[in-house]
């Protein structure tokens, strides 16, 4: 790219301070985006700070001509009181992770794309695109007329948080798409990618902490690993307090696109967001058939402790973009990628002690407290023993030498103890589980068959207490926006709340009262919960916290019996006619009900005004949508996205997260984005959702 002319003629219609601040603009941007992502500076940082002072000076006193997109604005903006959420225009999708860490597991990636592609043995290698895996937050840029207008991160996939403010703040992404005015570029561009922080800016960035700790700043703490420091800079609502932080950005991929995108393959789109000024890591290569993916394996593997970077695995793409939508989707994961991870890392630490935490269920859990160590890219303070047999077998001690290690990357747990320590005369006492709850006292039993410990308490006991309100509230149950961890810690220790109905019952003047707590953020809660009260059967009861009881469960149990007293009162010779239940789980529901005081919650929850669209109960009787396939987007007048889905799961048709030739109907609400477009292009009938109630209605 040539350097901006500083002294071309000014527009005539523009001023002459309106044209320098264009310029200067210009000329920031190009050297900002060679210093910052091609790491090739072309002048002096004083050249650059000089004509930035510039820009800050005329944008001062011509505040009507400073645009989103200046470099002047990556710091700037009042702290917000919190995060506004964001609804992905197209769904931020996992991918399948391959657990085989082996060679095998890139085999087994590429057997399945050709088996899912129906090639034939001499059929050609199937060309990858190969890239890392970065240990950091995913993020979704939407840049309009190539400004940046929003950034949001991933959440739960369909909704996330606005953190516009502190994207801003990243060097590394352009606030305007460079080259914006040529052709090939979208009116609309959806750029995905990893927010990161690299391992010596960590390092730096913790020596600073540890400087202001020692200063006297109590209010500054040091950061466990560059993933969490980066997570909590992206998420930090003051953007000055982001700026402070070196985040990184690696791009990887597009979510929603508006006008073309002259791209056929993965690889091609990579070099397309490199060349509008996007860093793409540089050892993302292309890879042919299962020996390209081994190879690249095996290669980042040995890389991998030199990176600049922490990763946990590799990622492997079909290129072709028809192949990929050949493959298609499976739930609500790709066919045609998946994550392919290391083996666990194993490093040496002291156990410092031995404590047992509660858990939502009453699960008691030993624990090591232990000497930190970076495991696995991580520095790892705790270490799960699992339950006492487990503990006792490893004969995990106090004052121990143990092995740790990060069991597929995410839970660290003790391995075993070094031999020098089970050598040692002194050795403290063999851990044993205390037969009472550590947080209220209650009986502590092990159930026949079990091998863990359980506290007795229930609701009684504030561990349970609090993870059973969380657990109710989150955005997958009931759903209390705004109700996260601290403020359910004041509710519980305040004692306003004891059971889940006293959340209902909790008034603007109690949540005002609180710590920290305004005005406004108290009528938030305060019309959150009221908002919460029109949930889905499956919905709620998942947030009722029924042991074994997961999302699948509840939906199969809503759609059997349709009503919430029908499953109270079902035998276990009942539940067990259900798909997804089995003797086990049976049990633990017949064993939830059969308590006075859970059917009581039940109860005062529904007196709260908590309800749900009715089900039928599952009969024998022919489904009437059954052998459909239904694709939900939009949003729909009266029935939430939820809802609608149980309505047409019970009557036997399908839903799926993308539209295909096999989709038979779009159902669109206000708002449909690309969906609606693709079931247009295919021809798919789009009905609305009175049209769906008409079907449900009219067929026998």
């Amino acid at each position: 790219m040539q350097t901006p002319d500083l002294f071309s003629s000014p527009q005539p219609e523009a001023s002459p301070s309106e044209q320098r601040m264009a310029q200067l603009r210009s000329l920031l941007q190009h050297h900002g985006h060679q210093y910052y992502v091609l790491d090739a500076p072309e002048v002096p940082d004083a050249a650059y700070d000089q004509w930035f002072q510039e820009l800050q000076a005329l944008e001062a006193a011509h505040p009507q001509w400073r645009t989103p997109d200046s470099p002047t604005q990556r710091v700037g903006g009042k702290p917000l009181d919190a995060f506004a959420s964001v609804r992905h225009a197209v769904p931020m999708l996992s991918i399948r992770t391959e657990t085989d860490t082996e060679s095998t597991g890139a085999l087994a990636f590429d057997t399945r794309v050709r088996k899912e592609l129906e090639l034939t043995e001499d059929a050609p290698a199937v060309e990858y695109v190969t890239e890392l895996k970065f240990d950091g937050l995913a993020i979704n840029l939407r840049f309009e007329g190539g400004v940046l207008v929003q950034a949001a991160t991933r959440g739960d996939g369909e909704y996330g948080e606005d953190v516009t403010q502190n994207i801003r703040t990243i060097a590394q992404i352009p606030l305007k798409l460079m080259a914006y005015a040529q052709a090939g570029v979208p009116e609309v561009l959806e750029v995905r990618g990893e927010v990161y922080m690299r391992r010596d800016d960590f390092e730096a960035l913790n020596e600073r902490q540890r400087a202001r700790i020692a200063h006297g700043d109590k209010g500054e703490k040091t950061f466990v690993n560059p993933r969490n420091a980066a997570a909590g800079a992206v998420r930090q609502l003051d953007p000055a307090i982001a700026a402070e932080r070196p985040l990184s950005f690696f791009a990887y991929g597009v979510g929603e696109v508006r006008g073309t995108l002259a791209v056929s393959t993965h690889m091609e789109l990579l070099l397309a967001l490199k060349a509008w000024g996007f860093p793409v890591a540089e050892l993302t290569s292309t890879a042919l058939g299962a020996d390209g993916l081994v190879a690249f394996h095996q290669r980042i593997g040995a890389l991998r402790d030199q990176l600049p970077y922490d990763i946990d695995g590799v990622v492997y793409k079909v290129n072709a973009l028809a192949l990929q939508q050949r493959l298609g989707f499976v739930s609500r994961e790709p066919r045609w990628a998946v994550a392919h991870k290391y083996p666990a890392q194993e490093q040496i630490t002291t156990v410092l002690a031995i404590d047992v935490q509660v858990g939502r269920t009453g699960k008691l859990t030993p624990v090591a407290k232990l000497a930190p160590v970076f495991v696995g890219g991580v520095t790892v303070t705790n270490a799960t023993l699992h339950n006492e047999d487990e503990a006792r077998r490893k004969d995990v001690r106090v004052g121990d030498t143990v092995i740790v290690r990060r069991a597929g990357d995410v839970i660290p747990e003790v391995v075993g103890v070094v031999p020098e320590s089970l050598a040692s005369a002194t050795r403290s006492e063999m851990f044993t589980m205390p037969r009472i709850c550590p947080v209220c006292g209650s009986t502590a039993v092990r159930e026949e068959g079990e091998a863990d410990y359980r506290c007795t308490g229930g609701l009684f006991c504030s561990a349970q207490r609090k993870q059973a309100i969380l657990h109710f509230a989150q955005r997958r149950a009931v759903e209390v926006e705004g109700l996260g961890e601290k403020l359910v810690d004041q509710l519980v220790d305040a004692g306003l709340i004891h059971t889940l109905p006293d959340l209902y019952r909790l008034g603007f003047t109690a949540l005002a009262t609180l710590d920290r707590m305004a005005d406004k953020s108290a009528q938030n809660i305060v019309d959150a919960l009221e908002k919460s009260k029109e949930t889905t059967l499956p919905r709620f009861l998942f947030g009722l916290g029924i042991r074994h009881v997961g999302e699948a469960t509840a939906k199969a149990l809503a759609r059997h019996f349709g009503q919430i007293d029908a499953i109270m009162d079902a035998s276990e010779e009942q539940l067990l006619v259900v798909n997804d239940v089995g003797p086990t789980v049976a049990q633990s529901i017949r064993t939830f009900f059969d308590q006075a005081h859970n059917r009581e919650v039940v109860e005062q929850l529904r007196a709260c005004g908590i309800h749900w669209p009715a089900l039928d109960a599952a009969s024998n009787a022919p489904k009437p949508l059954a052998g459909l396939t239904f694709v939900i987007t939009g949003t729909l007048p009266t029935l939430g996205r939820d809802a609608a889905k149980d309505l047409i799961e019970a009557a036997g048709a399908k839903v799926s997260g993308s539209v295909s030739k096999k989709t038979s109907f779009v159902l669109a609400g206000t708002e449909a984005g690309s969906k609606l477009d693709k079931a247009r292009e295919l021809g798919v009938a789009v009905i609305d959702e009175a049209a769906l109630r008409q079907m449900l209605e009219n067929t026998p």
